[in-house]
């Protein structure tokens, strides 16, 4: 913990404003509202997870986006997550054991989600949200989110690494 305060502080404006977009898009009420995503701690946490995954997917196939960008906004978003659950209350020692369990939950899903993209599978990414975000449930709802992700996915592959990097990521309406 001590030595988090000597650690080099990696976020940048660019890095605030393309999570900040990230959040407001994972705020956006109609995947509450209209998607039965569980408005919690939890499913808030997994719609910033989805959209992280986008903008990491984005990132990785291009060859020459710098890395620390990617590790900076992860960073950033870890760091918004131990926050989070300090105000929430989480004592001291059990914050690091939770933010580890969010950590392996968001490789998992990003790992899943990816693979399921890569082979352009829809029924295999509406497996992994119904078994991610939507508890087993299954439903017009998951494949509106999964042809939202696949949208979404085609968007910000078309944006520029460069102007990512930069500070801006554009998300297409939910609706």
């Amino acid at each position: 913990m001590i030595l988090n305060l000597f650690r080099k502080n990696t976020a940048t404006e660019p890095v605030y404003a393309v999570y900040s977009a990230i959040v407001a898009q994972s705020r956006q009420p109609h995947f509450y509202a209209e998607w039965q995503v569980p408005d919690t701690v939890t499913g808030r946490f997994d719609m910033i997870s989805l959209h992280m995954a986008l903008l990491f997917r984005r990132l990785r196939a291009e060859a020459s986006t710098d890395k620390d960008f990617s590790q900076a906004v992860f960073d950033l978003f870890f760091k918004d997550m131990d926050r989070s659950l300090r105000e929430m209350g989480v004592g001291d020692l059990g914050v690091p054991k939770r933010i580890q369990k969010m950590g392996n939950v968001f490789f998992g899903l990003l790992a899943a989600l990816s693979d399921a993209m890569d082979r352009h599978d829809l029924v295999a990414l509406q497996s992994v949200l119904s078994r991610n975000i939507y508890d087993e449930a299954e439903g017009s709802h998951v494949e509106a989110m999964a042809a939202y992700l696949l949208r979404q996915d085609a968007a910000v592959s078309r944006q520029s690494a460069d102007a990512i990097t930069k500070g801006t990521i554009e998300f297409e309406s939910p609706q």
